[in-house]
């Protein structure tokens, strides 16, 4: 059986080889745009941003795994085959590598970490003491899902007062659960760090506007790692011109690489990374694709299974 892969580039091939080898031997692993490859013989993909149509072109395609832990770049796609399960990249590696960035970017904010590498670039010997520490800063995630809960209980763990908000009710230690629309305006009153990590869905789309980011406190901190979409960029440069927020730490944004003569680039409170939170190596991608693909092939139940209904 054949799995195509689309991700890393063709460079990578190799790699993906030798480490199927390993963890999934009976597997042809081809290149996505090797013209050999005969598309009756494909039974599984990994990708990321695959084509248009591509997926479509595959009749015996049995199972398609996304190559990161979003599937909209699937999806988006008006003719990926809805029949088949599409599984999300959530190797545990995921997790602890985006509980990394966020712990690392709600510090940042905490400290003013751009305050600091402001001073730096100008040669200014700029002293300042922080206002608060972790403990008395309260956090919040908003999403709950594999990332989000493993990134609620870091900053937990580091000292934030730690909260989360999601569709349904989350029980997590030490960990205050808010849920649904009824709920979303309190949670955003009670959170100094905001972090979004949100699937992509049209209910979610902009929902970092200007009458979310009001209801946060005065010289609240902002970090989003979900997806650009979900942030409203010019709503967020008000709303830091204006004082009412303190910064921003984003990974993600509408359009990647974010052009160089972005504002957000030359922002005073705003500290871009590109799109780094949480890249899996491809061991763990790797060992995560072919556990499922073993799971698949004996008819047991499929971890991280999009779901239409849900958009995620």
């Amino acid at each position: 059986m054949i799995l195509v892969i689309k991700s890393g580039g063709e460079a990578a091939l190799a790699e993906w080889r030798a480490l199927f080898g390993e963890y999934a031997p009976q597997l042809d692993v081809r290149w996505w745009d090797d013209p050999t490859v005969p598309a009756a013989e494909v039974g599984y993909a990994l990708v990321w941003e695959p084509q248009p149509g591509r997926l479509a072109g595959y009749p015996n395609l049995r199972l398609v795994c996304s190559s990161g832990a979003g599937v909209d770049h699937i999806t988006a796609d008006p003719t990926w085959p809805r029949h088949l399960p599409l599984v999300r990249m959530a190797e545990p590696e995921n997790a602890q590598r985006m509980g990394e960035y966020v712990a690392l970017a709600a510090l940042a904010l905490l400290r003013d970490a751009k305050r600091i590498a402001v001073a730096q670039a100008s040669g200014s010997w700029d002293y300042f003491e922080p206002p608060r520490t972790a403990p008395e800063t309260r956090a919040g995630v908003l999403g709950l899902g594999h990332l989000g809960r493993h990134s609620a209980k870091m900053l937990r763990d580091i000292g934030f007062v730690t909260a989360g908000w999601s569709a349904t009710r989350k029980f997590i230690p030490d960990i205050e659960s808010f849920c649904g629309d009824a709920e979303l305006e309190r949670f955003l009153a009670r959170t100094d760090i905001l972090v979004c990590l949100l699937p992509q869905t049209p209910q979610t789309a902009g929902i970092l506007c200007a009458r979310s980011l009001a209801l946060l406190p005065a010289g609240a901190g902002v970090v989003n790692v979900g997806r650009g979409a979900h942030l409203v960029v010019p709503d967020l440069l008000a709303a830091l011109d204006s004082g009412h927020l303190g910064g921003a730490v984003l990974d993600v944004f509408d359009a990647e690489p974010l052009a160089p003569g972005d504002p957000l680039w030359r922002h005073p409170k705003v500290i871009v990374t590109p799109h780094l939170a949480s890249s899996a190596s491809r061991r763990a991608r790797a060992r995560y694709v072919a556990a499922v693909i073993a799971a698949f092939e004996r008819g047991a139940d499929l971890p991280n299974l999009f779901d239409p209904a849900r958009g995620y």
